[in-house]
C-alpha cells in the first residue's frame, strides 16, 4: 500500500513508526513532517490545501490518506480525497463539528442523553459577565472553535472567570475561534481519555492513557497541548471501559448516524470520572497528542489494515493485540511554550536511543537545518519508555532525558508520578 500520512507533530511521527513497520506498506509520505518522520518516511514538501493534497495524492497513485491533524479535517480535506476516489482515514467535515464547536457537541450529547456539565453559551460578554455576577462562582471557559488545546480555561474564581471571558471576547485571544465561548460547571473528579477507532456504526477501542494538559508540575500553569501521557490508565478498568462504551460513546456514534452526518475515524473522548460515573468534557476527530506516543508503542497488531477498516466502514470482529508493558511518554518542550518561545537550536543526544526498544523518541517540533536537527516548535520531542510497570517505565523516560539536550529545554517533572506509586 502507498500511504500518504498528513501532519507534522508528535501524533504524526508516531502514526508514522507504526505504519512503517506493516507488512502492507510499499510507500510511506509525510506532508509536511518533521526530522523524526524523514527517518521512517519520505516528507513531502507542498501547500497543505485539498487541492494540493488531491493532485499529489492521484499523482503518486496513494491508496490510503491518513490525516492527523483536526485543521484538515475541518477544512474538509476527507470529503475531497473521497470525492476523487482516494480512501481516506479520517472524518467527513460535517461530523469533525465534534471538535469544530463545543456547542454543536453539548447539544449533540444532550440528544445522546450522555452525562455532561452544564453548560451556557455566550457571544456577548456583558452578558456573560452579568450571569457569573448572579451565580457568584468560577467556570471552565471554552473557545467553542478550534484553539489547538489552548482554549480552555479553568478558572479558579469568580473574578478568573470573568478575566477568562474578557480575554476572548472582548481581547480576541483566540481569534474567530472564540468568538462564542461556552460556560460549564467545575467537575471534581479524575480527567481520563478514551480513544476508539470508529466506522460510523462499529467501535473499536484502543488501550487508555492519560494526559497532562497544565504546562508547569502539580498541574498548574496554563493549558497546553498535552506535557506527557501514561498508558494503561489505571483508572479505567473493565467496568468502567463497558460504562464509557454504553453511556457515551455508542450513544454519540448513533445519534451522529441518525442525523446524517456518520462519524468514522478516531474519536477521542476526554472525560471527568466523577463518583465512579463518566461525565463527557469535550470530544476530539483525531488521534490525542501526545496520548498516541504512549499507546502505539503498545500496540501489537498492525495498524495500518485497522485504519483502512476505518475508512472501508468494515471494522466489525477486528481486534486488536495489545502488549502487558505500561508506557510512560514525557514531552520535552521549548522553555515559554504554550506563550512565546525561540527555536532553531540544535539538539544532542538522539543518537543513544537510535536502535532501542524500550525508549522510542517522537520528534513533534524539530525540523533539519544545515544537516543538523533543531527545535522548530513548542513541543519538540516526546520520550516514551516502556516498562515492565508504570514505575520501571517512568524511571526510563526520565533517565532517557537526562542524554538528551537543547537550549531552553522544558518539562514537567511529575508525568504519571501519583500513578505509578498505586498499583499497576
Amino acid at each position: 500500500m502507498r500511504v500518504l500520512l498528513v501532519g507534522s507533530g508528535g501524533r504524526e511521527h508516531a502514526l508514522a513508526w507504526k505504519i512503517s513497520q506493516s507488512p502492507l506498506l510499499e510507500k510511506l509520505y509525510c506532508l509536511p513532517g518533521n526530522a523524526g518522520t524523514a527517518e521512517v518516511a519520505e516528507n513531502v514538501s507542498l501547500p497543505q490545501n485539498n487541492e494540493s493534497i488531491v493532485k499529489f495524492s492521484l499523482e503518486n497513485k496513494i491508496d490510503l490518506v491518513v490525516v492527523g491533524s483536526e485543521q484538515p479535517l475541518v477544512n474538509g480535506l476527507v470529503d475531497e480525497l473521497e470525492r476523487n476516489g482516494i480512501k481516506a482515514f479520517g472524518p467527513y467535515s460535517d461530523a469533525t463539528q465534534l471538535e469544530g464547536s463545543k456547542e454543536f457537541t453539548r447539544n449533540i450529547a444532550k440528544k445522546s442523553g450522555v452525562l455532561q456539565p452544564e453548560f451556557h453559551v455566550f457571544t456577548d460578554s456583558k452578558k456573560a459577565i452579568k450571569f457569573i455576577e448572579k451565580e457568584n462562582k468560577a467556570f471552565v471557559v471554552k473557545a467553542d472553535g478550534l484553539a489547538a488545546g489552548k482554549g480552555v480555561i479553568v478558572a479558579k474564581d469568580k473574578q478568573e472567570t470573568i478575566s477568562a471571558v474578557k480575554s476572548m471576547l472582548e481581547e480576541k485571544a483566540f481569534g474567530s475561534s472564540g468568538e462564542k465561548i461556552l460556560l460549564e460547571e467545575k467537575l471534581v473528579g479524575i480527567e481520563v481519555s478514551f480513544l476508539a477507532l470508529v466506522d460510523s456504526l462499529n467501535i473499536l477501542p484502543l488501550e487508555t492513557a492519560q494526559d497532562f494538559k497544565r504546562a508547569f508540575d502539580d498541574d498548574k500553569g496554563p493549558n497546553t497541548g498535552g506535557m506527557g501521557s501514561f498508558s494503561p490508565n489505571n483508572y479505567i478498568d473493565k467496568e468502567m471501559k463497558t460504562k464509557i462504551l454504553e453511556k457515551i460513546m455508542k450513544p454519540v456514534v448513533k445519534t451522529m448516524a441518525e442525523m446524517g452526518c456518520p462519524f468514522k475515524g478516531l474519536l477521542y473522548a476526554g472525560l471527568m470520572i466523577s463518583n465512579n460515573i463518566p461525565y463527557l468534557i469535550e470530544f476530539n476527530v483525531r488521534f490525542g497528542d501526545p496520548e498516541t506516543q504512549a499507546i502505539l508503542p503498545r500496540m501489537e497488531s498492525d495498524l495500518l489494515p485497522l485504519l483502512v477498516a476505518s475508512a472501508q466502514g468494515n471494522l466489525a470482529g477486528k481486534t486488536i493485540s495489545w502488549s502487558n508493558k505500561k508506557s510512560c511518554s514525557v514531552v520535552l518542550a521549548s522553555k515559554g511554550y504554550p506563550n512565546a518561545y525561540e527555536k532553531g537550536f540544535p539538539i544532542t543526544g538522539l543518537e543513544n536511543f537510535k536502535n532501542s526498544k524500550e525508549t522510542i523518541i517522537f520528534h513533534a517540533g524539530t525540523k533539519i537545518a544545515g544537516g543538523r536537527i533543531v527545535t522548530d516548535g513548542g513541543r519538540v520531542l516526546n520520550v516514551t519508555s516502556l516498562g515492565n510497570s508504570l514505575k520501571d517505565a517512568r524511571e526510563k523516560a526520565y533517565s532517557a532525558i537526562e542524554k538528551i539536550s537543547f537550549k531552553n529545554e522544558s518539562f514537567r517533572k511529575d508525568i504519571a508520578l501519583k500513578a505509578a506509586k498505586g498499583p499497576d
